[in-house]
């Protein structure tokens, strides 16, 4: 299985989520790069995939081609 990248809330401590599955992405550099300042931590691997959603798929990132081309985003 592919490493999955969670998002981990800066004062609860507990993993982010969106209607109740663990948001994930599988590169690191490229969740660090999103959003930027986050805590970002391995998914532990006892969750298992059905409980979760991927970055992709959270409709916040509608927009945004995937694979991810850093191009295309203005810092």
């Amino acid at each position: 299985m592919t490493q999955r990248w969670a998002l981990e809330g800066p004062v609860s401590r507990d993993l982010l989520t969106w209607r109740g599955r663990v948001i994930v992405h599988n590169s690191r550099p490229e969740l660090e790069f999103l959003i930027a300042g986050a805590r970002i931590v391995p998914c532990p691997r006892d969750i298992p995939p059905e409980q979760t959603i991927a970055l992709r798929h959270h409709p916040s990132f509608d927009g945004v081609t995937w694979p991810l081309r850093r191009e295309e985003f203005r810092r």
